[in-house]
């Protein structure tokens, strides 16, 4: 039988909105509610993990498409390939049967169930309009439009906590990308 989809929650918002500040706040409480998570996030800078001089870098100009470096408690996968890898990949390579929550930072068009992240104050539209895919919206002041979807108080992660705690239970953070 095959291990069922992973619960999926995306962080979508514009940069500087705060995702990672929130995310740094959201990880221990969930942790503190005794969920195991794991976290996928986009960037749009160059990442480079191996230095030159080592075996992985050295491999990897010798051909290697993607380089897998395992040690006692870490691994990394070092994939140079020109496309780039589909957020399907990596939420596939974070799947595992301890994981009880995959949490997305980026990757806003993804097809997953996405809490947007919105500061009126900076002037940029909100991205619930035009994405079905939103469940929520955190925000730090009062919108100027109306919301059909649960808003929440961006400074509160505690209450947040508790929104990604009830929709878990409820099964509502399954996806299949």
């Amino acid at each position: 039988m095959p291990a069922p989809p992973p619960s999926v929650l995306g962080i979508a918002a514009r940069s500087g909105t705060g995702k990672t500040t929130l995310l740094r706040a959201l990880i221990p409480l969930l942790r503190e509610a005794g969920l195991q998570l794991a976290l996928a996030k986009h960037s749009h800078h160059a990442l480079e993990l191996d230095r030159p001089g080592k075996d992985s870098h050295r491999l990897r100009l010798a051909g290697a498409a993607a380089v897998l470096v395992c040690s006692g408690r870490r691994t990394a996968l070092i994939d140079t390939r020109p496309e780039p890898w589909p957020l399907a990949a990596s939420l596939a390579a974070l799947a595992a049967p301890d994981i009880d929550l995959i949490l997305v930072e980026g990757f806003k068009a993804a097809p997953i169930p996405k809490l947007e992240l919105h500061r009126p104050a900076l002037g940029a539209p909100p991205l619930f309009p035009h994405d079905h895919h939103i469940i929520a919206v955190a925000c730090d002041a009062p919108l100027d439009r109306p919301c059909p979807l649960p808003l929440l108080d961006l400074n509160a992660p505690p209450a947040i906590a508790a929104f990604v705690l009830a929709r878990l239970q409820a099964g509502a953070l399954v996806t299949t990308p």
